[in-house]
């Protein structure tokens, strides 16, 4: 059986904007239409919940990394809760498991899995991200920082992230 691409979406999530919120949930389906799994914290507000529910809305299977001991304040969008009962801590787990990390909007643990996916190695596509941050992950993770600032570009940047490196 052919494994799944695993595309981690990360960002705020209480403080998430109308907009990121937004863009989460048509990134989230964009993922979906790809046929490829949409990995988020999984709790059921900002760009998290969006993601999973745009990946839901369109046939996507997704997966959530729980920072508690229970289910509870999970995504309902979340098909599969992975309940870490670790805190933030669970963010290495996001990092780690997911091929490519996409991060639109920034908070203190959005920062944290972009910073464990750069140390990593992994690819992370940082989407419609406003300067600051932009700098920032640049300077600490040079050519593994790609910045976009469309969905199409986006999933452009995954496709052959994914051909090149032959995930599977």
């Amino acid at each position: 059986m052919k494994s799944k691409v695993m595309i981690g979406v990360m960002g705020p999530g209480e403080n998430a904007t109308p907009e990121e919120n937004e863009l989460a949930y048509d990134l989230g389906a964009a993922i979906a239409k790809q046929g490829w799994v949409v990995l988020s914290g999984g709790r059921e507000f900002g760009v998290m919940n969006a993601a999973l529910k745009g990946a839901s809305d369109n046939n996507g299977l997704t997966v959530a990394v729980l920072p508690g001991e229970t289910t509870k304040g999970a995504s309902s969008y979340a098909q599969i809760k992975i309940i870490t009962g670790m805190g933030s801590a669970r963010n290495n787990i996001n990092a780690l498991s997911s091929h490519v990390l996409v991060v639109l909007g920034m908070a203190a643990g959005t920062a944290s899995e972009v910073s464990l996916a750069l140390r990593a190695n992994k690819k992370v596509i940082l989407l419609a991200q406003d300067e600051i941050s932009t700098l920032f992950f640049k300077k600490i993770g040079t050519y593994k920082v790609v910045t976009v600032s469309t969905i199409e570009d986006t999933i452009k940047l995954i496709k052959d992230y994914v051909s090149l490196n032959q995930i599977r």
